[in-house]
């Protein structure tokens, strides 16, 4: 992603606004991330995808099978900790 101060982005809004057809551009303010410029059509599927969620109950046969049967690497054992 492109990055770019705030004043030089002030100064060639034109140029970055035509860059963030093809891909996001960050605007930093002394040295830090403050805003990102895109495309609303990028910025809607941000929204519908933050929105997405999955019921557990939901999951097809074949997921719920294969997460039954996934184990844990022998150096995270102490995770199951945690569920006690």
């Amino acid at each position: 992603m492109p990055t770019v101060g705030v004043l030089e982005f002030q100064r060639n809004i034109g140029q970055f606004q035509h860059e963030a057809r093809r891909e996001p551009v960050e605007i930093t303010r002394h040295g830090r991330r403050e805003y990102v410029l895109m495309t609303a059509e990028h910025y809607d599927w941000l929204k519908a995808a933050a929105q997405r969620t999955h019921r557990t109950v939901d999951v097809a046969d074949i997921v719920q099978a294969a997460v039954e049967r996934a184990e844990m690497a022998p150096e995270h054992r102490h995770l199951d900790d945690l569920l006690k």
